[in-house]
């Protein structure tokens, strides 16, 4: 439980309050994942976020920049976020949620459910950390990394994207989350969540150019979910297949009506 908040105004003071009280301490954004369960925080010092000015939304030369500490709604209602991305931001079903959670916080939260990710994993996001790296998204969620994030870029935000959430009702957990992007050069990019331990891009099934009746098999083979209260392995890996070939036949969809 959070017993003292800090409220850095730069992020060089934010980066040293976090040496200064290494483990004990987390940052702190909207609070949507540390003060509920079963991510809820132990950590005793809090590194408010709010006063570092990351919350700016700007397109520069054609690349996306969003502000790590943007909330989900106010990205809603910013007129520059890819319909795709709009969608999957209204995944979370409640509007005081997405007022108070913000981007960085989705990425880095360890939930069982991440559903921005798959969208964000198409669109090739990169992150931008505090130690002035640039890496992408997926990278960073290989290595299970936490550092403080300062943005996302999008490097072609508008390409063709479909994204849809599997759940049993609008307001449930997630049985899976998927995306579909078709870049400019054709390429097909695949990620999904809630069908590993982490969202995942599907990179040997997007190199050999399937649709159809071939894609979903392809895609069924290729992930190992666990069977828990969404639905059993067998169902997972059909709707999983299903939906990725539907998201596809979306992308070429919108390619033909430009």
């Amino acid at each position: 439980m959070i017993e003292q908040f800090f409220w850095p105004e730069s992020v060089k003071q934010a980066l040293e309050l976090k040496r200064q009280f290494q483990d004990e301490a987390v940052y702190f954004g909207g609070g949507s994942k540390l003060n509920a369960t079963p991510t809820k925080t132990t950590k005793k010092f809090g590194i408010a976020l709010s006063k570092l000015g990351l919350d700016k939304v700007s397109l520069q030369q054609g690349k996306l920049h969003i502000g790590s500490q943007a909330t989900l709604q106010r990205l809603i209602d910013t007129p520059l976020i890819p319909d795709a991305l709009r969608h999957a931001l209204g995944f979370i079903y409640s509007r005081h949620l997405r007022n108070q959670a913000t981007l960085a916080g989705e990425i880095v939260a360890k939930q069982k459910e991440r559903v921005l990710l798959p969208v964000l994993l198409v669109l090739d996001a990169l992150v931008v950390t505090a130690k002035g790296e640039t890496i992408s998204l997926e990278e960073y969620l290989d290595n299970d990394r936490d550092d403080l994030l300062l943005e996302v870029i999008l490097p072609d935000p508008y390409q063709n994207c479909s994204t849809r959430k599997i759940a049993r009702s609008a307001a449930g957990l997630a049985v899976i989350t998927a995306a579909v992007a078709a870049g400019s050069n054709g390429e097909m990019k695949i990620a999904l969540d809630g069908v590993s331990e982490r969202a995942i891009r599907l990179r040997d099934v997007e190199s050999r150019g399937l649709s159809d009746d071939e894609l979903e098999k392809a895609v069924s083979d290729a992930i190992s979910p666990r069977a828990d209260i969404g639905g059993s392995e067998a169902y997972k890996r059909y709707i999983a297949g299903v939906v990725v070939a539907e998201l596809l036949a979306d992308c070429q969809q919108m390619s033909e009506e430009k």
